[in-house]
């Protein structure tokens, strides 16, 4: 295989669950990859803190994007990008998923005729209230590489008239980042005994997502839900993002979380330590709806919609707000031991934890071309 020159594949991100995701192909790219940051979503407890913790090289950091409104955020990255990869242009540029960071870097790629590839395509909510449709569609239609971690994903882009030819199913890089990010068995019971857990004992939660957070109504009906579940035996456990916190003191909503056992923020290792060994997760983050599928535990998706259906099938149930949350939570936990042994014995569907080693042969393909004209 061709040895691809430092910094010669543009890696173009902005938000946490992007450098989860994208870590392991970092790692195997070495010095050619250069990591861009639009700073899309970037403080230092949160996103400094993953750099670190996961190991990744120093980015180069765009300004003045984190915090804005979608249009200024896309138009301000790809502004920047532009003049960046007419500095420094790479051989390829790699996007992943629906952010508006993978946007941009689309968009700065194709205009430049840079080699675009594509981590996560295909997926679909068919939900065209969130932004991130509208980001993923574009992104498939101007990549030249589209790496599907599905055949459902595979046969999205093929409904929608996407050549065969730039469709590769490699599987979903999330699969080897649970399992590389996951500690050791005793580092993860020390973690479980530092917050007061049993294993199989509490159910974690996180809320995010706009659709619940910047709506009272749905913010409310989730705490309630949640703090019904809570019990002296099986604690609630929420990781409070800042926004989430801010969004609950605005609403008036404080009071209803003294049944939950707040935390701040967790890394991504401890949180995939308390992931493996909660009775049930409840959560609106698409990344959990991959991760349990790795970890074996059941989940509650609060969401209208879902882009990753093939978790639902023995994973997770999608529910609104409101009081369904706690009729699947309750059915899910009510499975008790013998549930848990039986989704610890299904595979996940998105993959074998390859996806990486395959996406770096098919940059490699891509970028090979360039170089080898570019000494020509």
């Amino acid at each position: 295989m061709l040895s691809l020159p430092p910094r010669s594949v543009a890696i173009v991100l902005g938000t946490r669950p992007e450098l989860v995701k994208l870590t392991d192909l970092v790692r195997l790219l070495g010095p050619a990859a250069h990591l861009v940051h639009t700073g899309q979503h970037y403080d230092e407890e949160l996103s400094g803190r993953f750099l670190a913790e996961l190991g990744l090289p120093e980015p180069t950091f765009l300004t003045g994007v984190g915090g804005q409104p979608r249009a200024v955020q896309i138009s301000a990255a790809l502004a920047q990008l532009d003049e960046l990869f007419t500095a420094e242009p790479p051989l390829a540029v790699v996007v992943q998923g629906d952010t508006n960071a993978a946007l941009a870097g689309a968009l700065a790629a194709n205009a430049r005729g840079i080699p675009l590839l594509h981590v996560e395509a295909g997926l679909r909510s068919h939900d065209r209230n969130m932004p991130e449709e509208h980001n993923r569609v574009l992104i498939d239609r101007i990549a030249d590489v589209l790496c599907a971690a599905t055949e459902d994903n595979r046969a999205n882009l093929l409904t929608e008239g996407v050549e065969d030819s730039r469709i590769v199913v490699t599987g979903n890089t999330v699969v080897e980042a649970v399992r590389n990010q996951l500690p050791a068995a005793g580092d993860r019971a020390a973690l479980l005994a530092g917050h007061g857990l049993a294993t199989d004992g509490y159910v974690l939660a996180t809320v995010h997502r706009p659709e619940n957070t910047d709506s009272a109504d749905a913010l409310r009906a989730i705490l309630t839900e949640l703090a019904a579940l809570a019990t002296a035996d099986r604690p609630v456990v929420l990781p409070l993002h800042p926004r989430t916190r801010a969004r609950i003191g605005a609403a008036g909503l404080t009071g209803l979380l003294a049944p939950l056992t707040v935390t701040a923020p967790l890394g991504y290792s401890e949180f995939l330590a308390l992931a493996r060994h909660a009775a049930l997760l409840v959560s609106d983050s698409g990344g959990i709806q991959e991760e349990c599928t790795v970890l074996g535990r059941p989940l509650v998706v609060v969401r209208r919609s879902t882009e990753r259906p093939e978790a639902m099938a023995d994973f997770a149930d999608l529910v609104e707000p409101g009081a369904e949350i706690g009729r699947a939570a309750t059915r899910r936990l009510t499975e008790g031991a013998d549930g848990l042994r039986r989704l610890a014995a299904l595979p996940s569907p998105f993959g074998d934890g390859l996806a990486s080693d395959r996406i770096v042969a098919l940059l490699t393909a891509i970028a090979a071309p360039a170089e080898l004209a570019t000494a020509a």
